[in-house]
């Protein structure tokens, strides 16, 4: 049977992440599909997959300063996703994390989305990018009030969901009263492999913006005066490294072999952040590295406290600081080839075929 006339529709394409080598794997097993978008980093993106794809932007793309700040125009952008041109295909894919399931449909037209979150700053009442005090706090209840509205209409008329994880997809019938399919995200653990003895330093890898937490790492170990690594770049840098002490240092961007040399030989990944899935976390895994990491989220469903790694309950630096310490204690007692077999449930090519199952099943 022909495959149906599809396209694909993202929130946004700034640079590459973890939902970009989503949409990748996804392409690679659908790959007419062209891509929408509300805003392209072209220059982010060259020498990767994604180059030589078929991606089409909105009007949102010639705004000032879209390209860096398109979250700032969140209080238009349902507006310009509903304005993408999707008539001409018989299936669409959302890929969702702000407004992407929130397309205009035409009838006849199939709508899947795939949801990492329902947008961070609408559904969780104390996510750190809400203004504290005063008539900033109160412009952002009354915008992200209104998106809540809005994300509950536009939910009636996608076909089916699937989330990237159970604590995803419970956030989804928590946000949307709509039941989601778990299909875990692809991790490329063919990337990593443990290389040997482990070294002294514990490691971060983080996208550095306030709901990583990655200030947390930084305040526990600047206390413990133990070796750390932040590898990433993010706003936050400035005053995460204004705050850190000289134990701890900052590596900026890092390609993707630096990353697995990096995790192949570090004695441990810390992660603080509440985490919808956490490829990351699996990365480190399979390369034999155990991971510290807050046990909110979807933390759980990848990592087994006492085998993988150790998880920590509240999200403060006094129960990080008690986790590395519990670490130390327990030396050296990780498998880093059962860890790489964990890792090795959420590979590539398990996605591909559970992605194209959900889609075909439902498209015929």
């Amino acid at each position: 049977m022909a495959e149906p006339k599809m396209a694909f529709v993202v929130d946004a394409l700034p640079g590459l992440g973890g939902s970009e080598r989503v949409l990748m794997a996804a392409l690679d097993r659908f790959p007419s599909a062209p891509v929408y978008t509300l805003i392209y980093n072209r220059a982010s993106f060259e020498g990767t997959p994604l180059a030589g794809r078929d991606v089409r932007v909105s009007w949102v793309e010639r705004l000032p300063a879209a390209s860096a700040h398109y979250r700032s125009y969140l209080p238009i952008l349902p507006l310009a996703i509903r304005h993408l041109d999707l008539r001409a295909y018989e299936v669409v894919v959302s890929f969702h994390y702000a407004v992407a399931h929130g397309i205009q449909p035409r009838p006849g037209q199939t709508h899947f989305s795939y949801v990492y979150t329902p947008l961070r700053y609408a559904w969780r009442a104390e996510d750190p990018h809400l203004p504290r005090f005063g008539p900033a706090r109160w412009a952002a209840a009354a915008v992200f009030g209104g998106i809540r509205g809005w994300d509950r209409r536009v939910a009636r008329c996608v076909q089916s969901y699937a989330a990237v994880s159970s604590w995803a997809a419970g956030n989804v019938w928590r946000a949307f009263g709509r039941t989601a399919q778990v299909i875990y995200p692809p991790v490329e653990v063919e990337r990593f492999d443990p290389l040997g003895e482990r070294k002294g330093y514990f490691l971060t890898v983080s996208r550095l913006v306030a709901h990583k937490r990655v200030d947390l790492v930084v305040d526990a170990f600047s206390r413990l005066g133990l070796p750390l690594l932040v590898v990433g770049e993010g706003p936050q840098r400035a005053a995460l490294e204004h705050a850190a002490a000289a134990n701890v240092r900052f590596l900026g961007h890092r390609s993707d072999a630096e990353v697995a040399e990096l995790m192949g030989h570090a004695r441990a990944f810390v992660h603080a952040g509440e985490e919808d899935f956490g490829i990351a976390l699996v990365e480190a895994q399979a390369s034999g590295c155990p991971v510290i990491a807050f046990g909110g989220g979807a933390a759980s469903e990848t990592i087994t406290d006492g085998v993988h790694g150790l998880l920590f309950s509240e999200q403060s630096t006094d129960s990080l600081v008690e986790a590395v310490a519990r670490f130390e204690r327990a030396g050296r007692r990780f498998n880093p080839r059962e860890l790489a077999g964990n890792a090795a449930r959420f590979c590539t090519k398990r996605f591909q075929e559970e992605f194209s199952l959900w889609v075909e099943e439902r498209s015929g």
